[in-house]
């Protein structure tokens, strides 16, 4: 069951607020304990982040407790929290909570099945979240009618990987349908997604995410931001002074057994 308006965007302030505390150096329990006050008490959100103050009490984990009201989460939704809570994966759990900020704005607006699917799947893709698991998440979304369940579940999930993804989505398409005489099957996307990935077959799929965020608006998937670190001006102060001392030492034994070798200081002409 899809959600009112408001719980969409009181959820995209949940996520981004969440994100940005984390980023602060508040623990999960200060930050949803704080923010279940903080919300519009008019929606349900409060009444969902209660359940998960309670199951990180108990096992730590927000997704546990996502998995148990699927009503208000989306199975989407808990599939990437459960990645990025993974210890032994690599997925970013601020990244996460980008994707879901992202993808909860969106839903405040107008949505649609092609937008969410494509939005889902580029989250997948682009973070190797792995399709299997992930496309039975896709499809149980709500947003989806029994046709999309089926093509993802059914079609997709069998052939992506040994398939052109931009093949299979021209296929689906009314403007495959406008150029093929064949026996027509449930049209999923319109003629401009049917033209772009058309034009995209044979490439890098993240082109094709890129050109139909670039040409139908559709929401793109935030990327990790690879930050050059910068040693501290402490730290190396520090490092110098270490390397100097490990010279000085270097010294103090050669002269210990027997004379220093001034050789390696000499300017080679």
């Amino acid at each position: 069951m899809l959600l009112k308006r408001e719980e969409y965007v009181e959820q995209a302030f949940f996520f981004r607020t969440f994100r940005e505390r984390l980023d602060d150096g508040y623990s999960t329990q200060e930050i949803l304990y704080g923010m279940k006050n903080e919300l519009l008490s008019a929606t349900n959100l409060p009444i969902a982040i209660g359940v998960l103050l309670s199951e990180i009490k108990l096992s730590g984990k927000m997704s546990v407790a996502m998995q148990r009201i699927l009503h208000y989460f989306t199975p989407f939704q808990t599939f990437v929290v459960k990645e990025a809570e993974k210890e032994e994966g690599r997925f970013d759990f601020r990244i996460a909570l980008q994707i879901l900020e992202r993808e909860a704005k969106y839903r405040s607006e107008t949505p649609t099945p092609q937008g969410a699917f494509f939005y889902q799947f580029e989250t997948l893709s682009r973070n190797r979240l792995g399709y299997d698991y992930g496309l039975e998440a896709i499809a149980n979304d709500p947003i989806f009618d029994d046709a999309w369940k089926h093509w993802i579940n059914v079609v997709l999930r069998r052939q992506v990987g040994f398939i052109d993804i931009s093949k299979l989505i021209y296929v689906r398409s009314e403007f495959y349908q406008l150029q093929e005489d064949e026996e027509p099957q449930p049209v999923l996307f319109g003629e401009r997604e049917g033209r772009i990935a058309k034009a995209s077959l044979g490439r890098d799929p993240l082109f094709l995410f890129s050109a139909l965020s670039r040409h139908l608006g559709y929401p793109s998937v935030p990327r990790i931001q690879h930050v050059e670190e910068r040693e501290d001006p402490v730290f190396a102060e520090l490092r110098r002074k270490i390397e100097l001392l490990e010279n000085k030492l270097q010294l103090l034994q050669e002269e210990l057994k027997g004379g220093i070798n001034l050789e390696r200081f000499y300017v080679k002409e």
